[in-house]
């Protein structure tokens, strides 16, 4: 998939910029504090065409020295992307800044379209012309603020786009996400060498990421492993979130997505970013803890991993873990089951007479708390799309609907149906919708 980054000095609207492309995605509610704070990937999706984008750090140009983070970020991205937009401010003459910017991304030889920010009315959008000074061949006027020109924004980004049809349709495809150098290529490679058949090895979609088809119990499914960063050295390595972007060009293509913790380093706040992302895409989720050949005393480490797990992941707690090494195969045989049973219940179509017995028993042992005098009534109830699981309540009014009551009848319908492994929607329309 085509990937696409905003670079800019501060305070010129990338971060406006950026959320305009993505729009707010609210199909699936994490409900747990930061993991999806400071955003900087998404997918943008346009007339049935996508790419991936990223937002970076204002880059401070007034002197010699960047900000060295910002600075090394921005690079990152840059070496990432296909496609650079150079925000600048349409209020602002070319600073000195934006020069030092147009100098590091003529460099970097990637297609790069100038994009002015703060074009709303027509005065300033003559004033755009100013630009092409800079020196890049494409020049578009925007206004975040006010949604102007977004829509030639993204007709010029998809133009060379095609519609992409879903590769291998029938067959479970699962990648293996998750910060650099916890294992996921090893673990890979160790489930392939456990007495399996490799049927053919394939270039990826996107330029970094090898598909391998293989088979197992009889039936055939696809890995998707990425490449891991490509320039060596362990200040590139060490800014995590850009090992981000990997994860999301895998997470996209895949059924199912094994996030992949380091035994010996144990958990960390950005195992939950990079969890987000494939819980916002619907994917089915595994937790794998590689490195279990380094575990003293695995009867009791495993009673504490465990407890640590259910602590840090319990905004999830329908998510499976398997604890599993690599280097010795120990447990691979564990890892294959959960990735089918939550590829199966992604998938999972519920009778609509069965959920509405379960909904009518939810309501009648616990009614919904009534708000200003009103109640929520539910009057019917069905799935209405797999892949997640989406159940539409169809509601007197679904302002009424509070988000401890969501929670309550979502608990109650993985009680009645098994959903391990999975996400779900839970949508509410009004009656007269």
């Amino acid at each position: 998939m085509k990937t696409v980054c905003l670079i800019g000095k501060p305070n010129v609207g990338k971060s406006s910029i950026f959320n305009r492309l993505i729009k707010e995605k609210k199909s699936i509610i994490l409900s747990e504090p930061g993991i999806t704070r400071d955003r900087i990937y998404g997918t943008v999706e346009y007339k049935n065409k996508k790419f991936n984008i990223i937002d970076t750090g204002g880059i401070h140009g007034e002197s010699d020295n960047f900000d060295k983070d910002i600075l090394l970020q921005a690079e990152l991205a840059i070496d990432e992307a296909d496609t650079i937009l150079f925000v600048v401010d349409g209020l602002e003459e070319i600073s000195s800044s934006d020069k030092k910017i147009r100098n590091m991304l003529k460099k970097a030889g990637k297609e790069v379209i100038v994009v002015v920010n703060k074009i709303d009315n027509q005065k300033r959008k003559d004033n755009i012309y100013a630009y092409y000074e800079l020196g890049f061949e494409t020049v578009l006027g925007v206004s975040a603020e006010h949604n102007l020109g977004f829509k030639e924004l993204l007709e010029y980004l998809t133009k060379n786009i095609s519609e992409v049809e879903e590769e291998y349709e029938e067959i479970l495809k699962f990648c293996f996400i998750g910060r650099p150098n916890v294992g996921k290529s090893s673990l890979i490679n160790a489930l392939l060498n456990e007495e399996r058949t490799i049927v053919s090895d394939v270039a990826g979609t996107t330029r970094d990421a090898i598909d391998t088809r293989f088979k197992y119990d009889n039936n055939e499914y696809i890995a998707i492993d990425t490449a891991g960063m490509r320039k060596k050295g362990r200040v590139y390595e060490t800014v995590e979130k850009y090992s981000l972007l990997r994860s999301m060009k895998a997470i996209e293509r895949s059924d199912v997505c094994v996030l992949v913790i380091d035994g010996e380093q144990g958990i960390i706040e950005h195992d939950k970013h990079i969890l987000s992302y494939a819980i916002e895409a619907g994917k089915g989720i595994v937790i794998a803890v590689n490195k279990w050949d380094t575990m003293k005393d695995p009867n009791e480490d495993i009673k504490r991993w465990k407890m640590e797990l259910e602590v840090y992941f319990k905004f999830v707690p329908y998510i499976n873990f398997v604890f599993v090494s690599a280097k010795t195969r120990k447990r691979i045989h564990t890892l294959m089951p959960e990735i089918i049973k939550a590829y199966e219940n992604n998938r999972k179509e519920l009778k609509t007479s069965l959920l509405n017995d379960v909904i009518t028993d939810a309501v009648n042992l616990h009614e919904p708390p009534s708000y200003k005098g009103k109640r929520l009534k539910i009057y019917f109830t069905s799935q209405t799309d797999s892949r997640p699981p989406k159940i539409t309540f169809n509601v007197n009014n679904k302002k009424l609907v509070h988000f401890s009551y969501e929670r309550y009848l979502e608990n109650k319908i993985r009680e009645a149906f098994d959903l391990e492994g999975t996400p779900i929607i839970l949508q509410f329309k009004n009656k007269s919708e």
